[in-house]
């Protein structure tokens, strides 16, 4: 139940705030006067497009707040926990703020939301019917929603989508592999040339490397036969070399030691000196014989590294990354070998979730069928209340001729006819229903979903749109009912139905300074009877009128 809303700086609005209580609660006015307005600010709530244009002029935000009791309601609850605002409290507090730079801002329970999460929530507590209610109800695609919710199908239904998505996403899958397998036959020939060409390669990790190694050696043979010959000469050939000069100081340094074995100079150093640096001379002419320079090698070197190189530059920039390419390769070529046998297995869990889907389907068509039924005696007899006592009504069932699977609501098509006279053919809602006929349509199927669904309150805007009279007041009545299971917050201009009201609030525009304001205030008895006798009689009030105003007061308690 909304029990309390706060708009500031909307529209002509500058701060409204107004408590509403259970049962039926109208709103009235004279035009202009904002009661519209107000509808517009909690449209707001149920995630309606927000426009800078709606902030008051010279304001830089404008603030919409509504406070809900949801004792009882455990969808709302339901929803509160899987956004993680529920705390356990029965009361909610939403709020949207809209600014000119256009960051609005949705406030749940004082935390940060989504607008998402705001509609999701809202639709679950406050339902506005006017003039978008008027359109939805003439779409003949809301119509099967209509039927399910006062069928109490809507868990049916979802059970039977949730079935129809896996099936779709089965044949997503099925026409993927089937486009992939009319195009693997080239992507085949492709693969399997590149498989060829790395096979054919023969490489293995590191080779470039070696052969860059051994063509910088060829390339610098001759160098390295100089530099090796000069080397080997001043160690060892040379008839003054390192070697045999050294060899004169191992004697020296013996024969000092034989005179003054104090001299700290080990023999065995110096001798391992000697030794070592031997080594280093025969290791030197050992390395000159396998130093030749050979064009042959070096050419077949420059062929074999510029293959790798095309292969590096097709397939990776390291031969590590060419082999890892050879495997994703063969993977794929695999892939494509088994697309026939994935296709195969892919059509059998199809037939399988369409035998599944025709179960489902079938079980919820059946039980339509029978809602159908209880809807039209319902809506009837509805509508025989509401002065349409010669109005025909039924659910006509359309199958697709193309897919037993119409969509994921079922397979069904549903559409509402109605003839309005007597003796008339049974036409589409849309093609005959008159303004002041889908008002009371819109009442009836109202009515008749009273007893179930979520939803705490209703809003009513444009519900005595075309009808008057005598119909005012069965339609009055027929609010009051409906107010017995929802809260009922009806915007009227009719006396007739105004009178039923628990509570009824007063929407007033007046001029403050060079500004005009909209204010709302709920009227006393005394007030309230003012403004049944002004709605009756216009501008000019008499007694006889006060005195019918009085009357259809009195009259309506009963109601």
């Amino acid at each position: 139940m909304l029990t309390d809303l706060h708009i500031k700086n909307f529209a002509i609005i500058d701060e409204l705030k107004v408590s509403f209580t259970g049962g039926l609660n109208v709103v009235t006015g004279e035009t202009g006067a904002g009661k519209s307005i107000i509808i517009g600010a909690v449209g707001l709530l149920l995630g309606e497009r927000a426009s800078s244009d709606l902030i008051r002029t010279s304001e830089e935000t404008a603030t919409v707040e509504a406070r809900f009791d949801i004792s009882g309601k455990e969808r709302s609850k339901e929803k509160l926990t899987s956004m993680g605002f529920y705390d356990g409290d029965e009361i909610i507090i939403v709020k949207r703020v809209v600014t000119r730079s256009g960051k609005n801002k949705v406030y749940i329970n004082g935390n940060m939301a989504t607008l998402n999460m705001l509609s999701t929530l809202a639709r679950s507590l406050i339902n506005i019917s006017g003039q978008h209610e008027h359109q939805v109800i003439l779409n003949a695609e809301n119509h099967i929603d209509i039927l399910d919710e006062f069928g109490d199908l809507l868990p049916l239904r979802a059970d039977f989508t949730n079935c129809y998505d896996e099936y779709q996403t089965l044949k997503s899958k099925l026409e993927r592999l089937e486009s992939t397998s009319s195009e693997s036959g080239k992507r085949e020939e492709l693969l399997r040339f590149q498989l060829k060409e790395i096979d054919d390669a023969g490489i293995t990790i590191g080779e470039d490397l070696s052969l860059l190694k051994e063509k910088n050696i060829l390339t610098n043979a001759k160098k390295l036969m100089e530099y090796v010959a000069g080397s080997y000469d001043i160690l060892y050939e040379k008839e003054c070399s390192i070697l045999a000069e050294l060899g004169g100081v191992v004697s020296n340094i013996k024969e000092i030691k034989e005179i003054d074995p104090e001299l700290k100079i080990s023999e065995q150093d110096i001798d391992s000196l000697l030794y070592n640096l031997e080594d280093v001379a025969f290791t030197l002419r050992d390395y000159a014989k396998g130093i030749s320079f050979n064009p042959e090698r070096l050419e077949e070197i420059e062929e074999r590294l510029e293959s790798l190189r095309k292969l590096k530059r097709k397939y990776g920039e390291m031969l590590k990354d060419v082999l890892e390419t050879k495997r994703t390769i063969e993977e794929e070529l695999e892939g494509i070998c088994s697309l026939d046998e994935d296709i195969k297995r892919l059509s059998g869990e199809i037939a399988s979730q369409e035998a599944l889907l025709t179960e489902k389907g079938g079980a919820l068509s059946r039980k339509r069928h029978e809602a159908a039924i209880l809807l039209r005696e319902a809506l009837i007899s509805e509508l025989d209340t509401l002065r349409m006592a010669d109005a025909g009504f039924e659910v006509i069932f359309k199958g697709s001729d193309n897919d037993p699977f119409f969509s994921s609501k079922g397979i069904d098509m549903v559409e509402f006819y109605l003839s309005a006279n007597k003796g008339e053919e049974l036409k589409p809602l849309s093609r005959v229903a008159s303004g002041g006929e889908l008002s009371r349509i819109v009442l009836a199927i109202k009515k008749v979903q009273a007893g179930g669904g979520s939803v705490g309150a209703i809003v009513f805007d444009e519900v005595d749109t075309g009808i008057g009279g005598e119909v005012a007041g069965v339609v009055g009545k027929k609010l009051k009912e409906v107010s017995k299971h929802h809260q009922v917050i009806c915007i009227t201009h009719l006396p007739q139905i105004a009178c039923f009201g628990n509570s009824h609030f007063l929407v007033s525009k007046s001029l403050s300074g060079e500004r005009v304001n909209t204010r709302i205030a709920l009227l006393s008895e005394s007030e309230r009877l003012d403004e049944i006798t002004r709605m009756l009689s216009g501008l000019k009030a008499t007694e006889k009128t006060r005195e019918h105003a009085l009357e259809m007061l009195k009259t309506s308690c009963g109601g």
